[in-house]
């Protein structure tokens, strides 16, 4: 994932930071609780193709 991508882009829910998960190949919102998938070298910004996380995965990301 390229960081200066990865600095731009934003949960599009909330409009709070991200956070690259790269053995899922997701992008994480911790104030959404939700992971966006990337396809391909393309992050899929749309939260109706994005997965929830368990309150266990959130616990893990603080």
């Amino acid at each position: 994932m390229d960081k200066h991508l990865l600095d731009i882009l934003v949960d599009p829910v909330t409009k709070g930071p991200l956070v690259y998960d790269k053995n899922r190949q997701e992008l994480i919102s911790r104030a959404s609780r939700l992971a966006y998938p990337i396809r391909d070298g393309i992050p899929v910004m749309l939260p109706e193709e994005a997965r929830e996380l368990s309150s266990e995965e959130v616990e893990a990301l603080n």
